[in-house]
């Protein structure tokens, strides 16, 4: 006679709160964890305070009472002015780039990746998760380019020390590509493409090379050229754009070792 085993069906994975409304391209992660401390989410016509209560997927989430539905994705590229910074807000009442999208309409928007105040030009925002992380995972080394204005005049040897890598407060840095673009008499401008960035990557790099950044202007992600793009405006990433940059990283992570 022949038996046969019954085995139990696997369980649908849980994901908390807060990360499912932050897929939804609906708020940041942080910003969700808030609301549902302060009661504004139910869950099944439950309020939900926890950020971490478990959803598998066929739960009806609301938050401030209507449905919390995935939002349409979203994608656009900014020339982002220097002395701007990259937050949703700011303790001390300084500009952000939110500032910029005032009236637009938008959804909530992150910023794929950061600028620090003092750094200016191509910035990306997406309610779109997955395809920001997946620009700004180290695996994916989609690269950055920059153009940087040092105090000084670097020569090949410090352009070769940049790729070879310096050691900051116990952390390498370093170059993928790093060339000069022109030099005047007191300073000049390098192009530098990093496959990782650090916090103050680039400034912390030269520094330890013994030059001042003085401008820091991002140009390029991938193959997605800043142009012309004035500073403080923004535009619609094209389909073939988000494409793009979406194909670099599924081949950076198919890429074997």
């Amino acid at each position: 006679m022949s038996s046969s085993r019954r085995f139990p069906k696997p369980s649908t994975p849980a994901f908390g709160l807060a990360r499912v409304l932050s897929k939804r391209g609906i708020c940041s992660r942080s910003q969700a964890e808030r609301l549902a401390r302060e009661g504004r989410v139910r869950v099944d016509g439950r309020v939900v305070r926890d950020p971490e209560f478990p959803i598998r997927g066929s739960e009806r989430i609301e938050l401030d009472g209507g449905d919390a539905q995935a939002a349409a994705p979203v994608y656009i590229v900014m020339n982002k002015p220097r002395g701007i910074v990259v937050s949703a807000s700011d303790e001390r009442g300084r500009d952000t780039v939110y500032s910029l999208l005032e009236g637009a309409g938008l959804p909530w928007l992150g910023p794929v990746g950061r600028l620090d105040k003092a750094s200016e030009g191509l910035l990306l925002l997406s309610n779109d998760t997955v395809w920001a992380a997946g620009i700004t995972e180290p695996a994916t080394h989609v690269p950055k380019t920059y153009h940087v204005q040092v105090a000084g005049r670097p020569d090949e040897a410090t352009l070769t020390a940049m790729i070879a890598g310096v050691v900051d407060d116990g952390e390498t840095l370093r170059a993928g590509a790093a060339s000069s673009l022109r030099q005047g008499e007191r300073n000049a401008w390098l192009e530098v493409t990093l496959d990782e960035g650090r916090n103050r990557h680039i400034r912390r790099l030269l520094a330890v090379l013994g030059f001042d950044v003085q401008r820091l202007v991002r140009t390029a992600i991938g193959e997605l050229a800043l142009g012309d793009l004035a500073k403080g405006q923004w535009r619609y990433l094209e389909s073939g754009e988000v494409e793009g940059l979406r194909r670099r990283q599924v081949r950076a992570l198919q890429r074997p070792g």
